[in-house]
C-alpha cells in the first residue's frame, strides 16, 4: 500500500492566529501573582570578584529575593552546567572547567550572570539590580584564537580546550605526497549572533510539590531531564511546557543558567517567577555561532580527481565548554566533511580555544554550514588555480548514483543521491551569466557567479513518539514530541495525518510542548522534525488501524483478515458498512470502548538521511563604493519526498536569507577589552528585505531509503548552501581584478579595500 501523503502546498494554518495577534509567546501571558527576575551581569570581560554588595538592593522596594552562587549552593542544587567533553588526539580528555549558573570567584565574559533579583515588578527588579555593587580586579582579556595569553581556567593554562582529530593522517599525508596537484586555502568563518525574533525567556511555579517550568525552547523533555538532575527532583515531579516560540535556530536547544535560577527562585518563594531577556541582554548572553578559521587542502591526481582532503580548524569556544559547543564543531562537522565528493582519504583536525567572549554553540545548523563552507571554498579555489570549469570539477568528483549506498572516508554511509542530476538542473536554470556579466561591465559593475553543492546529515535523536486522541466533538488531537519554532509544524503534521487517514485537516489539532502529554520526545534540531515525527505518526496510525480492525470486523460481520483501511474508510467484501476513522471512534465511544479512543507509538530510525542540493548565486559589485548585492539566486534541492512543498520552499528561503546575512553584513565585534561592540540592532547588521533577492527553488527528489517516507529534511539546508555560494560569487567577481583572498562578511568597506589594495599591489 502507498504510504506517502499527497504532497500538496497547503497554506499554514497557524498563520491566522499569528497574523491577528493571537499567538501565545513567553511574554504574552504571565501567571497570576508572578514575580519578575532580572539578572545582574558582568560589565567586564575578565576579572576576579573582590566584593559583592547586596544590602541596598535587598532593602529596595518590592524586592523578594536576591540570589548569588552561594545561595544556589545553599539550596542544595548542582550548580555546574553540563558540557560536552571530547577526547584529544593523544587520547587524553579535553579540558572540562566548571561553569556555574552564577559566576563564582571569577568573571570570564561581558554579560556573565553574577546575581539574580526577584521583585514584584520588572521595573523594581531592574532598579534593585542597579544598586548591586560588583567589585572586580580586572584581568587582561584573551581574545585571539591561539595557544597562550592570559589564562582563563587553571585546568587549561595554554587556553586550548581540545585538540581533536578524525581520519587517517598517514594515508592523507601519503596521498598529498603523491598528488599531481595540491591546492590550499585559508578560510575565515565570521562569528554571528542568533537574533531570534523572540529573545529567551522562562517562567517557573512550584505548586503542590510539583515544578511547572515553561520556556521558549526547542523541546521539553531534555529540559525536564536537566531540571531534574540539577534541582535533584524526580522527573515525574516536573512539568515542562513551551508556548509559541519566535525562532530557535539551534540556540534555544540547550539549557541556560537563567532557567535554573528562575526555577530555584520559584521553589524558594512559592510564587510564579517570570524572566524575559531584552535584546542587548540576549546578544550578550545567548550562545553565538561560527567563529573559526580553517586551512583547507585538496590533493588531485593528473585527471583532476580529488584523492585526499584535509582541514585544520581553529575554533573560538568562548569562555566555557558549552553543552554542545565542542560536539557541533567536531562530530557534526565530520559527518558532512566530504560533501558530495568521492574522496578516499581525509584528515580533520579541530582545535578549540577559550576566549573572554560569549560561548559558541548550535546556530542555524552549526557544524554543517562550516564544513560545507570550507570544502566548497576550497573546491572553488582549486578550479581557479587548476584552470578548470568549476561545474565540471564538481561533476567529475561526484559520488556516482550507482555507488550508493556509499561509505565516506569519515565513516558516514550516504543512502542515495544523484548529484549530477541536481547540479545539471541548477546549471540550466542559471544560464545566461556571461551575457549579464558583459552588460554589467558596460556600466562599470563587476558580476560574479558562485556555486555550492552541499550535503548535510540529519537525524539528531533518532527516536520519537506520537499519540492520537479522538475528541468527543469529532476532532482529533495529534500529540508530538518535537517543537515548532516557526517552521509550520502544526500545518505539516496535521496535513500528513489527514493525508494518511482522510480526516479533514481542519478537524486535527496538533499538541506540542508539554512533557505531561507524552513519555518522551526528541525536540527540534538538526533538520530532524518532520522526518522523525511523521514516521512516528505513521507508526501510530498503523497501531490505530490495527486496534480498530477486530472491533469493526465484528460490526461488519466479516473476518478480521477481510477488513482493509484505504486511507479514508474501512471496507470489507460482503459488508456495506464503510466507516471513517472518526465514525469508527464514535461507534467505539457509544459502545464504551474507551481503549479505542487513544493510540500511541514510538519509533527509532536506524540510519540518517542526507539532504543535498546546488546553490547558484550571482552577485554584483560597484567598485567605486564596494557595495555588493545578490542579484540572482537559484536553488535545486533533493529533500526526498515532501509533505508540503510550499513550506519546504519557505524553509529554504529563510535559510538562504540567513546565509546572505552572514556573508554580506553580519559580524560580531569585540574591542580589545572584550566589550561587545555589536550588542544592539543599531550595531549588528541583520539583512533587510531589500537585500534579499527573489529565490528560485526547485525540488528534485531522490527518495531516501533510510525511513519509510523517503524524506530527507530541509530546515537547515538554505544556510548550509548559501554561505559558500555567496562567498564564491564574490571571489569570482574579484578574481579578475587581482583579489586572491576574500572572506566574509563582504561589507562595502571591506570589498572596497580589497579592490583598492589589489590595485595598489599591481602598480
Amino acid at each position: 500500500m502507498e504510504k506517502f501523503g499527497k504532497s500538496q502546498p497547503v497554506k499554514r494554518t497557524e498563520d491566522q492566529r499569528f497574523l491577528t495577534g493571537q499567538g501565545h509567546y513567553m511574554d504574552d501571558v504571565l501567571p497570576h501573582g508572578a514575580l519578575h527576575a532580572v539578572f545582574v551581569r558582568s560589565q567586564v570581560a575578565h576579572g576576579v570578584i573582590g566584593a559583592l554588595d547586596l544590602d541596598d538592593a535587598r532593602a529596595a522596594e518590592g524586592v523578594r529575593l536576591i540570589m548569588t552562587l552561594d545561595d544556589l549552593k545553599a539550596a542544595g542544587i548542582d550548580t555546574c552546567m553540563n558540557a560536552a567533553i571530547l577526547n584529544n588526539r593523544d587520547g587524553s580528555k579535553a579540558a572540562a572547567p566548571d561553569r556555574h549558573m552564577l559566576a563564582a570567584d571569577r568573571i570570564r565574559f561581558v554579560g556573565e550572570p553574577v546575581a539574580v533579583v526577584i521583585a514584584d515588578t520588572a521595573l523594581q527588579a531592574r532598579d534593585a539590580a542597579e544598586l548591586i555593587w560588583v567589585e572586580t580586579s580586572d584581568l587582561p582579556a584573551k581574545l585571539d584564537v591561539c595557544v597562550g595569553g592570559e589564562t582563563l581556567h587553571a585546568e587549561t593554562p595554554d587556553n586550548r580546550a581540545f585538540d581533536w582529530a578524525l581520519g587517517d593522517e598517514a594515508a592523507t599525508i601519503a596521498a598529498f605526497q603523491q598528488a599531481a596537484h595540491t591546492v590550499a586555502l585559508n578560510v575565515d568563518d565570521n562569528r554571528v549572533i542568533i537574533t531570534s525574533i523572540e529573545p529567551r525567556g522562562c517562567q517557573a511555579h512550584w505548586v503542590d510539590g510539583r515544578l511547572h517550568f515553561s520556556y521558549g525552547g526547542q523541546g521539553v523533555w531534555a529540559m525536564r531531564g536537566q531540571l531534574a538532575q540539577k534541582l535533584k527532583l524526580n522527573p515525574e515531579d516536573i512539568r515542562v511546557t513551551t508556548p509559541d516560540v519566535g525562532g530557535g535556530f539551534g540556540m534555544k536547544v540547550m539549557p541556560y543558567p537563567e532557567y535554573f535560577c528562575v526555577a530555584v527562585a520559584a521553589m524558594k518563594l512559592g510564587q510564579p517567577v517570570h524572566w524575559m531577556s531584552d535584546r542587548s541582554e540576549a546578544m550578550l548572553s545567548d550562545h553565538h555561532g561560527r567563529d573559526l578559521s580553517s586551512l583547507a587542502e585538496l590533493a588531485f591526481d593528473s585527471d583532476h580527481r580529488i584523492t585526499a582532503y584535509r582541514v585544520h580548524s581553529k575554533v573560538n569556544l568562548g569562555a566555557y565548554n558549552s553543552h554542545y559547543g565542542q560536539a557541533i564543531q567536531t562530530n557534526l562537522f565530520s559527518k558532512v566533511l566530504m560533501g558530495a565528493y568521492d574522496v578516499q582519504t581525509t584528515y580533520l583536525r579541530v582545535e578549540g580555544f577559550f576566549t573572554n567572549t560569549t560561548q559558541v554553540d548550535a546556530y542555524r545548523g552549526a557544524g554543517r554550514p562550516e564544513a560545507i563552507y570550507v570544502l566548497e571554498r576550497a573546491i572553488d579555489r582549486a578550479a581557479r588555480e587548476l584552470g578548470v570549469d568549476p561545474w565540471e570539477l564538481r561533476r567529475k568528483n561526484f559520488i556516482r548514483p550507482e555507488a550508493f549506498p556509499y561509505k565516506t572516508a569519515t565513516g558516514e554511509t550516504y543512502d542515495v543521491g544523484d548529484f549530477d542530476m541536481v547540479l545539471s538542473q541548477s546549471q540550466r536554470q542559471s544560464s545566461g551569466f556571461a551575457a549579464r556579466k558583459i552588460a554589467d561591465a558596460e556600466h562599470g559593475l563587476f558580476r560574479g557567479q558562485g556555486i555550492c553543492y552541499y550535503i548535510e546529515s540529519i537525524l539528531g535523536d533518532p527516536s520519537e513518539n506520537a499519540k492520537i486522541e479522538f475528541v468527543e466533538d469529532g476532532t482529533l488531537k495529534l500529540f508530538v514530541g518535537t517543537q515548532s519554532n516557526g517552521q509550520g509544524h502544526e500545518t505539516v503534521y496535521a496535513q500528513f495525518l489527514s493525508d494518511q487517514t482522510g480526516v479533514p485537516l481542519d478537524c486535527i489539532t496538533v499538541v506540542q510542548g508539554d512533557s505531561d502529554q507524552l513519555p518522551n520526545g526528541g525536540g527540534t534540531g538538526g533538520s530532524r522534525s518532520v522526518t522523525v515525527q511523521s514516521t512516528a505518526t505513521l507508526a501510530t496510525i498503523d497501531v490505530m488501524v490495527a486496534a480498530f480492525t477486530p472491533y469493526l470486523a465484528d460490526k461488519m460481520g466479516v473476518e478480521e483478515s477481510d477488513v482493509r483501511f484505504d486511507f479514508e474508510t474501512f471496507r470489507a467484501p460482503g459488508s456495506n458498512l464503510t466507516p471513517t476513522l472518526t465514525e469508527a471512534a464514535d461507534m467505539a465511544r457509544a459502545d464504551g470502548r474507551v481503549d479505542l479512543l487513544q493510540h500511541q507509538a514510538s519509533i527509532s530510525l536506524d540510519d540518517r538521511s542526507y539532504p543535498n542540493g546546488a546553490h547558484v548565486v550571482e552577485i554584483v559589485i560597484d567598485p567605486c563604493t564596494g557595495e555588493t548585492w545578490v542579484d540572482r539566486y537559484t536553488v535545486v534541492d533533493d529533500f526526498g519526498n515532501l509533505i508540503n512543498p510550499m513550506l519546504a520552499e519557505g524553509q529554504v528561503h529563510g535559510g538562504v536569507a540567513q546565509g546572505i546575512g552572514q556573508a554580506l553584513s553580519e559580524h560580531v565585534v569585540h574591542d580589545a577589552q572584550g566589550q561587545l561592540l555589536t550588542a544592539s540592532l543599531m550595531d549588528y547588521a541583520l539583512p533587510r528585505a531589500a537585500e534579499i533577492p527573489m529565490i528560485k527553488f526547485t525540488s528534485a527528489p531522490v527518495p531516501s531509503t533510510s525511513n519509510p517516507l523517503g524524506m530527507k529534511g530541509c530546515g537547515e539546508a538554505g544556510t548550509v548552501g548559501a554561505l559558500a555560494a555567496v562567498a564564491n560569487a564574490v571571489q569570482d567577481a574579484l578574481w579578475d581584478h587581482g583579489v586572491r583572498q576574500a572572506d566574509m562578511p563582504f561589507t562595502p568597506h571591506k570589498v572596497w579595500e580589497l579592490l583598492n589594495d589589489a590595485t595598489v599591489a599591481a602598480e
